[in-house]
């Protein structure tokens, strides 16, 4: 194989390839050698078919992919022997070839740009620490305590208020007519809070252990017996117990009962809890510091090929008028992007960053837990949207690659209040929605499609307010080195396509 590299000041380079006709044959007759076993002709034994019956009968086929095969290999051979990774597919143009001739052809490739990564181990960002008081921590516990229900019985002739737990049994009728549910058994009801039925709780204030009260209510829309939806029942109550909150008692107990070994061990675990609201919150600032960072690192040429791919993904769904008006901020956006990810991707690559499939699903995992009682549409959004995984992969490979470049920076660590974080914080999120709002068409126009490739997310739990990954959105996409292929319009080799990091 001879390779000539052509235009080799700029990304765009030209690599000339030639086989000599020696080598192409030896190919077209390693495949014969590997098809004579398996073909069966009128007339020849398994195996003693003649080389020259089985070029007239499958000549073309084996000729066909014999150039797949040589194609495929000689392509990938070439660019890595010349060091080029190219950005984007190459495309291929077929000079001479065919049987018992020679094979040329001219491979058109832009190539990624040389990034520079070793300042990357020096970047600067802040890294910070929320000192939690005492007092943030015992008011935490407080709240805990006071929300959990703990009782206590009265006296015989205490009457029931709002916000006591009443215990009854009951009859329930229809026109004087039991039903079906009509029947209960100890049962218990937190006056006020109007769990059982509309307006129930209300006539039982009053009532005392011991007392007979019949109760009216309406049967809901939700009732399982259709035919009794909105008919009035009369419910004979027997009360069996009138319990009066109490303020429950902060001990080793009370610490126990919430999984911990002692008080003292529960305003640890607070304590750490409340820091990991911040923490996750703070830790983003100190990313998206980084990637302003890289930002400011020069790449002298960002391929042009991965600019228009990337300004027709900003610009989807927008109308032609539209998508020319925003055309040049949108080049400015995409390339922030891309050199980003080109830098991100350099350093992933050079620190051997992997991203393992039980990554993969601990991120699943990660998201089903986020979405209680939407398990199962999101594991069948996963399922059946492969490239959804692949953006998942690409996000993990990008947050391990954040994180290697944290671990190497240099932070200036600073440990503040829960006050001051909230302060930053809401600061943060301002500046955010400030920039967003100057970028209303591009984020509205991302927005539509990422709503459109993932499922909506619930949030389990209350969660402090956070700031957005970095505007700076790297458009690279490359988690792990492919090797490239080409492609022709004559002979197609199978293709594998470079990936980029993905944009979170």
């Amino acid at each position: 194989m001879k390779v000539t590299v052509e235009n080799k000041k700029g990304l765009n380079k030209d690599l000339k390839i030639f086989i000599d006709k020696e080598t192409m044959n030896s190919y077209m007759d390693e495949k014969y050698e590997e098809i004579k076993g398996t073909v069966n002709l009128k007339g020849f034994r398994p195996g003693k078919v003649p080389k020259e019956i089985l070029k007239r009968q499958f000549g073309k086929a084996v000729f066909g992919e014999v150039l797949d095969k040589v194609l495929k290999d000689t392509s990938t051979k070439a660019l890595e022997e010349n060091k080029i990774k190219p950005a984007g597919q190459p495309k291929l143009d077929l000079k001479t070839y065919g049987e018992d001739k020679e094979l040329e052809y001219v491979l058109s490739v832009t190539e990624l740009p040389k990034v520079e990564i070793k300042s990357l181990e020096n970047i600067k960002f802040d890294e910070y620490t929320v000192k939690i008081d005492d007092s943030e921590t015992d008011k935490r516990i407080k709240e805990i305590a006071k929300n959990q229900p703990n009782f206590k019985e009265g006296a015989a002739d205490t009457k029931a208020k709002e916000g006591d737990l009443v215990a009854l049994d009951y009859k329930a009728t229809i026109d004087g007519k039991e039903f079906k549910g009509s029947e209960g058994k100890n049962t218990q009801l937190t006056l006020g809070k109007d769990l059982f039925l509309k307006g129930f709780d209300k006539q039982l204030i009053g009532v005392k252990k011991d007392d007979e009260k019949v109760v009216e209510a309406t049967l809901p829309e939700n009732y399982p017996e259709k035919e009794l939806v909105n008919k009035k029942a009369k419910f004979n109550c027997k009360i069996l117990s009138v319990k009066q909150p109490q303020d429950v008692k902060i001990d080793d107990d009370f610490a126990k009962n919430l999984g911990a070994k002692d008080l003292k061990d529960l305003k640890a675990l607070i304590s750490k809890q409340i820091n990991d609201e911040y923490k996750n919150s703070l830790d983003q600032l100190s990313k998206n510091q980084i990637l302003k960072e890289i930002e400011k690192i020069k790449v002298e040429e960002v391929p042009e090929n991965l600019v228009e791919e990337e300004v027709k993904i900003l610009s989807q769904g927008m109308s032609e008028d539209e998508a020319k008006k925003n055309k040049k901020s949108f080049e400015e956006k995409a390339k922030t992007r891309i050199k980003t990810g080109l830098i991100l991707n350099e350093f992933g690559e050079k620190n051997q960053i992997k991203v393992s499939e039980q990554e993969i699903q601990a991120e699943v995992q990660k998201q089903l837990r986020m979405m209680p009682g939407q398990e199962k549409m999101v594991m069948d959004f996963y399922q059946k949207n492969p490239s959804a995984l692949a953006s998942l992969r690409g996000t993990v490979y990008e947050e391990k690659i954040l994180n290697l470049i944290k671990e190497k920076g240099k932070p200036n660590k600073k440990e503040i209040s829960k006050d001051e974080a909230e302060k930053i914080l809401k600061e943060a999120h301002k500046h955010d929605h400030d920039h967003d709002h100057d970028h209303d068409h591009s984020r509205d126009n991302e927005a539509k499609k990422e709503t459109k490739k993932k499922p909506a997310a619930k949030a389990s739990e209350k969660k402090k307010p956070s700031t957005k990954t970095s505007k700076a959105k790297p458009a690279a996409k490359a988690s792990e080195k492919k090797k490239p292929s080409t492609k022709t319009s004559k002979a197609k080799p199978a293709t594998k396509k470079t990936k980029k990091v993905s944009k979170k």
